[in-house]
């Protein structure tokens, strides 16, 4: 049986050759919106580090367009100003908000190595931590306790520790460790002191994979550039007309600088949506590509149908049973469907094998993407043969003496 379903299809070869080929490239696609999505559901399952309820961010914009200057006095006025508002617990100076596309990156070394370690890293006050409810896992957090040290103070996530440590199994042995940020000039390079673990730390939002992060000192007395961001913590239940009483109160500390006000929530749904429309858009493709091979396979099972009406009618002629021509029809879909996702498999394939995605597709999630897209081609390629097959499974031998 089948050789015999073999020699059919090689008869067809050319035929086949593109109906393989549409088939290919519809899982392809489908293997892709799957594999976003499953790194997505695997992303958001992971602890983001910090917490957004009722933190609101101000921007300190410059009027003229320039930079803010770190100015202790400046960061003074604007943290006596705003403490007196009731509605704020807790503020943070920082260099950039989480969920906006800022970012700084640095390089780390270890004394004795030569060894490069790329690691993110966010500029913040010393009440960053309590303002974004954050874990401590080993250490201490820094504080005015480390202003005028030789070595600079930071917290760094577990990961960082982790894989610049990779020896240390107790993460508490990585606090008091030096590391040197990058610098052209090695003399110039700051000493790092890591004074605590926290948690991974993910500043883009939930669909952002973990990396390296460290939290750097920032202090109006000691720093050299200032930062333009900062963070309040608001009581549970604050209404968002409070933002016109925070405007109010920021005229009032500083007239020369502009702010901008936005919630982290609204920032977190905006990051979100931005990172949610490329896979929108695959998966819109992908339909699309689906419906084009639902429909182009359908009609070509429906004319092989009809032109093998002599084949099909001698072979129920001789004795074949409406069960046996049911299953031949399928069988020869499957075999069809099989060779275009062998192909693909082994072009797949190379992506984790060569690691060209990292940590995005991983053996285990390439293996459930690969298999939940072989179920939704083989499933719609099965659905699309039943009809033709059933219409053939019908035919009598009569109609294929009467063919022309």
């Amino acid at each position: 049986m089948l050789q015999h379903l073999l020699r059919q299809f090689w008869h067809r070869k050319f035929k086949n050759i593109l109906l393989s080929a549409e088939i290919l490239l519809a899982f392809l696609l489908v293997f892709a919106v799957l594999a976003m999505t499953l790194r997505y559901l695997q992303l958001a399952q992971l602890p983001m580090g910090f917490s957004y309820q009722d933190v609101w961010t101000v921007e300190v914009l410059a009027r003229d367009k320039g930079t803010v200057e770190n100015d202790p006095v400046f960061y003074e006025k604007l943290k006596q100003g705003l403490s007196v508002l009731p509605e704020i617990e807790q503020l943070a100076f920082v260099s950039s908000a989480p969920y906006t596309p800022y970012s700084w990156r640095t390089n780390f070394y270890l004394a004795n190595s030569s060894a490069i370690h790329k690691v993110y890293s966010l500029f913040a006050g010393d009440h960053i931590f309590d303002t974004l409810n954050m874990k401590l896992l080993a250490g201490r957090w820094y504080s005015e306790v480390d202003e005028g040290k030789t070595e600079r103070a930071i917290v760094i996530t577990a990961q960082t520790a982790r894989n610049l440590f990779p020896g240390h199994i107790n993460l508490g042995d990585v606090i008091g460790n030096i590391v040197s940020d990058d610098g052209s000039d090695l003399e110039k390079r700051s000493q790092l002191k890591i004074v605590g673990i926290v948690s991974d730390f993910r500043l883009h939002g939930e669909l952002e994979a973990p990396e390296n992060f460290a939290f750097m000192r920032f202090s109006p007395l000691s720093s050299e550039r200032g930062v333009a961001v900062l963070l309040l913590k608001l009581r549970p239940g604050t209404p968002r007309n409070f933002e016109a009483k925070l405007n109010q109160q920021l005229r009032l500390i500083q007239s020369k600088f502009g702010s901008r006000i936005e919630t982290l929530s609204d920032l977190r749904q905006t990051k979100l949506q931005e990172d949610i429309t490329p896979l929108i858009a695959a998966a819109v493709i992908a339909v699309f590509m689906l419906l084009m091979v639902v429909f182009g396979l359908f009609g070509v099972l429906w004319q092989n149908t009809t032109r093998r009406i002599p084949e099909l009618g001698l072979r129920r002629a001789v004795g074949a049973s409406s069960g046996s021509i049911y299953r031949q029809i399928l069988s020869e879909q499957f075999i069809l469907t099989s060779s275009a996702l062998i192909i693909g498999l082994l072009i797949l394939v190379q992506l984790p094998i060569t690691g060209t995605f990292g940590d995005d597709l991983d053996w285990p999630l390439f293996g459930l993407a690969s298999v939940l897209a072989m179920v939704v081609i083989y499933g719609l390629t099965i659905i699309c043969a039943l009809y033709p097959a059933w219409r053939a499974s019908r035919m009598s031998p009569t109609q294929a003496l009467h063919y022309e």
